[in-house]
């Protein structure tokens, strides 16, 4: 039986999405970081469950093909990359068998992969840096957290950003420590700079500095002054004050100490402005391929209203904009509101219309407003999408749904709920934005199931074997009044249902696809109720 501390012979057979590879030892799993595909190592075990055990590499006796020399002499620490030990090109197989895995596993989806879309750059990509700062011995240095802690873990250099980010953060604790300013302290509370965040446009180079202080002041004025002066990139310099005890890196409260408070940059074509708080993909040029295969995958005619949830700066839904009679995005943060309408009044995007609020509620508003997109476009967060965003995209019912999204196991869920609720997904891509970790973005098409494939219903009235309470309303007549009452739509195939719930007589076998395989959406709980009101209504029941 196998138990913490011992020293057990592995090979490694597989990687998983957290970074870990997987070998077996007497049938138990053991996961070990930092290690590659056809590696041979004695492991020391840390920690046993009951199905599985966790450990590290004791020694290493044969390499993996795959593996390689890291090029960073923090990685294995500070939590940001995870693959630099393996090639590239094993780092793509792997993230590829993780999307697949997902909708595989967890969204019983048996559906082969579009191949996956690499990066451009394997360093330096990152357009965006947020620095902890922490005392080391009475100076500041500013690193990244340890994995699953808040131990900051001090670097020089950082190969997944451009080297201009470490010399302006030089600067900054340069002259912090030179004025003996305090350095924000988790446990006490106490201690002003708390942050040092860099953002940076990648075809235009415009840099943004904020600084995360607990309190306003004036101690960083001079500072900003003279950064601009030494890097004319630095176009506006920010002071934002987060007093809480929180693992939240902004606060609310915002001062510009220089420029306009946004940098301007150029994705897919578009001149975008972007604040501290826009939502805006840290790899440019990997963004733009993710957005290309969105828009394939939109297969958008010029005709059609699109509607982009979580649209942040507007990118996506701006990017497609010449190709729509209408686009809507919504997002929840006020700054990425006014900066997509700005990037759509910048671009001469006049038929666009950008709503402030959370994505579940404002589809819903939508929903009862009448907009019926013919195509919506969704990047929600890693969480993804909550069941009320999922309701009222069924519920807006549009011809295809194209999910972008951070995190494989969330997307496979939410497009298993799509699926249980009369779409099909039709193509999933995989797309490496985040060389040398082990995040990977994924780009999925649900379509509206097409009734001659999927649904075959017949429903012909004069044919139909009706009851005396089935005369009295026609189908036509109880979704009019279904919509009138409450603004809902409902198909024959759910009013159907209802009546067959309610006792009525269908004709034998008139609401049920014609081939076992089909698969059948069911009245959702909110559109049942409605259409037993209108029955009610009728003297049907």
């Amino acid at each position: 039986m196998i138990k913490k501390n011992d020293i057990v012979r592995l090979t490694v057979t597989a990687l998983t999405n957290e970074g870990n590879g997987v070998g077996r030892y007497e049938g138990m799993a053991v996961f070990v970081p930092f290690t590659a595909v056809g590696d041979e190592i004695d492991c020391k075990i840390l920690k046993v469950n009951k199905s599985v055990a966790y450990g590290k590499v004791e020694k290493l006796i044969s390499s993996g093909d795959n593996r390689i020399v890291p090029d960073c002499p923090v990685y294995n620490k500070c939590g940001g990359c995870s693959f630099r030990h393996i090639t590239y090109e094993a780092e793509l197989e792997a993230k590829f068998g993780f999307v697949a895995d997902c909708f595989k596993r967890l969204g019983g989806f048996n559906i082969t992969l579009d191949p996956i879309l690499p990066a451009k750059n394997e360093t330096r990509y990152r357009n965006k840096a947020q620095l902890p700062v922490s005392d080391f011995e009475g100076k500041a240095k500013y690193g990244f957290f340890s994995p699953r802690s808040h131990r900051v873990i001090p670097f020089d250099d950082c190969l997944i950003q451009p080297n201009v980010f470490c010399q302006i953060a030089d600067e900054v604790l340069a002259y912090h420590n030179r004025l003996g300013l305090k350095t924000y302290d988790e446990q006490s509370g106490r201690g002003l700079l708390r942050h040092i965040y860099i953002r940076m446009g990648h075809h235009s180079g415009e840099i943004m500095l904020t600084l995360v202080v607990t309190q306003n002041t004036s101690a960083y004025n001079a500072l900003a002054e003279d950064l601009c002066t030494k890097y004319p990139q630095i176009k506006t310099v920010l002071l934002n004050v987060n007093p809480k005890n929180t693992n939240v890196i902004l606060g609310e409260e915002e001062i510009t100490l220089i420029g306009n408070g946004t940098i301007n940059d150029t994705m897919c074509g578009n001149v975008i402005s972007i604040s501290s708080k826009s939502f805006y993909q840290v790899n440019t040029p990997a963004a733009e391929g993710v957005y290309q295969i969105a828009k394939e995958y939109a297969d958008l005619k010029g005709n059609e209203t699109l509607l982009d949830l979580y649209c942040g700066a507007g990118t996506v839904g701006i990017s497609m904009a010449d190709k729509v009679k209408k686009l809507i995005g919504v997002e929840i943060i006020p700054q990425a509101i006014e900066n997509a309408k700005a990037n759509a009044k910048a671009n001469g995007v006049t038929n666009a219309e950008f709503i402030c609020g959370d994505a579940g509620t404002v589809a819903q508003t939508l929903a009862k407003r009448g907009e019926r997109p013919n195509v919506i476009v969704i990047d929600p967060p890693r969480k993804g999408c909550d069941n009320k965003t999922l309701d009222a995209i069924i519920e807006m019912s549009p011809e295809r749904v194209v999910y972008i999204s951070c995190n494989p196991a969330t997307a496979a869920r939410d497009c298993k709920y799509l699926c249980e609720n009369g779409y099909t997904l039709k193509r999933i891509r995989p797309a490496d934005m985040f060389p040398r970790t082990t995040h990977v973005e994924t780009v999925c098409l649900l379509s509206k199931l097409n009734t001659k494939q999927h649904i075959e219903v017949d429903i012909h009235m004069d044919e139909l074997d009706l009851t005396d309470a089935e005369k009295k309303a026609t189908y036509g007549e109880i979704k009019d009044y279904v919509l009138e009452h409450t603004g809902l739509k409902v198909s024959s195939l759910y009013i159907a249902q209802v009546k067959q719930k309610c006792g009525i007589i269908e004709r034998e076998n008139y609401n049920k696809p014609k081939s076992e395989d089909a698969k059948q959406p069911q009245c959702p709980p909110d559109k049942e109720k409605a259409i037993k009101e209108a029955l009610l209504h009728f003297g049907m029941i």
